[in-house]
């Protein structure tokens, strides 16, 4: 008798905390900005500085568009160069050894909108793991489970932000939210990994939203 109880204990406890998990996402998704918000955005233009290492800082300028365009380039000498990006059908970045842009014919192209949006019927499973501090900030730790892939994301329990995002091979810290239009959108990112080897800090200047870009805008060259 103790053990079905048990069982069934465990059952009740695991559809709370999808059920928890769901929605904490759906409340992160209403204070930045609401699901119908983010589904009208088309394109994000996004222009700061990254650091790379301890002193090498550029300008950065990214361009995103629906359904999966993107570019990024970064400025040296008033010339702005691509060093990464997917025009629809090529994915391809820049291969330091040459110096040149080199496609890449395995580029796994990702989607515009964010894994919250509409998650489950992406394939996606949420589960409530709990509070745990990042920084001086008390969060909501999510998991967001899709075949294998698990995904860790900190929500502050007091707005719902998202503050800390931890793939496999990298974690990523999210702060200084600002509204553009009726979204909010993080202007500091914060990105490290075990290896070291492509940790950045990404302060953001500017955010413009559905913004029309030429033609050619994300094209390998």
């Amino acid at each position: 008798m103790n053990k079905i109880f048990l069982v069934f204990a465990f059952v009740i406890s695991q559809l709370i905390f999808a059920q928890t998990g769901k929605e904490i996402i759906d409340k992160n998704i209403e204070v930045s900005g609401g699901l119908t918000n983010w589904k009208l955005l088309n394109s994000v233009f996004l222009q700061g500085k990254v650091t790379l290492g301890v002193n090498d800082e550029y300008p950065i300028k990214i361009y995103q568009a629906r359904p999966n365009l993107t570019k990024t380039s970064i400025i040296i000498g008033k010339k702005e160069s691509a060093i990464e990006g997917y025009d629809g059908n090529k994915g391809y970045a820049m291969n330091y050894a040459t110096n040149k842009l080199q496609e890449y014919p395995n580029y796994a192209a990702e989607g515009f909108d964010n894994d919250f949006i509409d998650f489950e019927s992406k394939g996606f499973e949420a589960r409530y793991l709990g509070k745990e501090k990042v920084g001086n900030a008390v969060c909501h730790k999510v998991e967001l489970t899709k075949n294998v892939n698990k995904t860790y994301y900190y929500f502050d329990s007091k707005n719902y932000m998202l503050l800390k995002e931890e793939k496999k091979d990298e974690t990523l810290l999210y702060s200084d939210y600002r509204k553009v239009g009726s979204l909010m959108f993080p202007y500091r990112i914060e990105s490290s990994s075990a290896k070291k080897d492509s940790d950045y800090v990404m302060l953001i200047g500017k955010v413009e939203i559905n913004k029309v870009f030429p033609a050619n805008t994300f094209k390998f060259k």
